[in-house]
């Protein structure tokens, strides 16, 4: 798989040499962590031992060759349209080719912006200002646009194959094993981190509401996957710092004060294959710098919740309005996963298809068909943030 791109490679000035220093250490440090493999089950059908002990203790794991290649083409295909229903600048109701533009009509946040190499969130209040230090912004080449974007919330709406990596049955199990039979959604997001003009996402800890909980623990805000579309490099994945999900609250701007630079030392790249899916805990304190390399990176990002994270939890305002999380709420959001699982059905009947424990003791079944897909718009209203 190629995209049809051109690739563009710039480099961080005068840190360029101290970037790759920390950018080749940082990969070294990662694959000694031994925290990747293939997803594995035991007899019984419970995630293996060495996978929840490995996850638990670093924060993260690598699940290698989950998407296969026809799963990757799906999902290029839908990407590549995705592209060009992109409106032709920020505010703009149309596409290149004239078209209502992807996004435009949605009421729900969907489409973010940053200039090339940017680093929009980093050291403003946004969401919550739980990205309290601003990444480095490198130079983009000439002739780059004047903004990209660099996130796509509520993805299923836009990309039918990522609805069915939603439903993939061995991901759903490990939702399970990780968050209880239980588990609800949180949010699905597709992240684009072009070359040469993705932007940064500044060093934070998703988690905003239960830090002060008399039940927190390492698990509580809840987790997501990221599946690779085209694999993830140093230069462009996520960083994480192992360990950090287990540490409560962290004091960033001091931990970047300590270091000198926001090259964290202990932190660690995520490196993956084409259709590896990481597991990453979003108590972890983690982060990307801006993409100067040569390397496209696209994410399909699904996250997942305890039930007992959220119901009757007040969300943390980030994603949607604050609102206090009923089960009705739950419920409505969750019918997402019925439809993923079925919409992956047909697309891959020899799978066995992953039966998720509320519908199943409720009796409920979910079809997918055009009127369900027509009927996704503005989903993500109901995201369960915390």
């Amino acid at each position: 798989m190629s995209t049809s791109a051109t690739a563009i490679k710039v480099d961080y000035g005068p840190d360029e040499a101290a970037m790759q220093v920390y950018l080749r250490e940082g990969g070294q440090r990662a694959h000694r962590l031994g925290n990747r493999g293939p997803i594995r089950f035991n007899a019984d059908g419970t995630l293996h031992e060495d996978i929840v002990e490995a996850y638990w203790r670093h924060g993260f794991y690598v699940f290698e060759g989950v998407l296969k290649e026809e799963e990757l083409q799906d999902l290029e295909a839908d990407f590549f349209d995705i592209l060009e229903r992109l409106p032709v600048q920020e505010g703009s109701p149309v596409d290149a080719k004239g078209r209502p533009a992807l996004g435009a009509d949605c009421e729900a946040p969907t489409l973010f912006w940053s200039k090339p190499l940017g680093d929009p969130f980093g050291g403003t209040d946004l969401a919550n200002g739980r990205h309290p230090v601003k990444m480095r912004e490198p130079t983009p080449a000439p002739g780059a646009p004047k903004d990209i974007v660099y996130l796509i919330l509520g993805s299923l709406q836009f990309s039918e194959a990522s609805l069915r990596v939603y439903g993939h049955p061995q991901l759903l199990a490990v939702a399970a094993a990780i968050n209880g039979e239980d588990f609800t959604p949180f949010t699905e997001a597709l992240f684009i981190k072009a070359p040469g003009l993705g932007a940064s996402v500044a060093w934070h800890q998703d988690g905003v509401t239960h830090w002060d909980s008399p039940s927190w623990d390492q698990g509580i805000h809840g987790f997501n996957f990221m599946g690779q579309l085209y694999g993830c490099t140093p230069a462009n994945g996520v960083w994480i710092v192992p360990g950090s999900h287990k540490l409560g609250r962290a004091n960033i701007k001091e931990m970047v004060a300590r270091a000198g630079s926001e090259r964290l030392p202990d932190a660690v790249p995520m490196i993956c294959n084409p259709g590896d899916v990481a597991i990453t805990n979003r108590q972890t304190v983690h982060g990307s710098f801006a993409n100067t390399s040569d390397q496209w990176r696209v994410t399909v990002n699904l996250g997942f919740h305890r039930r007992s994270s959220v119901l009757g939890v007040k969300g943390g305002g980030v994603h949607n309005a604050p609102a206090v999380y009923d089960a009705n709420r739950i419920h409505t959001r969750s019918r997402l996963i019925g439809y993923a699982i079925d919409a992956r059905r047909q697309r891959f009947p020899d799978e066995t298809p992953f039966v998720y424990k509320p519908f199943a003791e409720s009796g409920e079944s979910y079809r997918w068909n055009p009127e369900m897909k027509a009927g996704l718009k503005d989903y993500n209203l109901l995201d369960l943030s915390i």
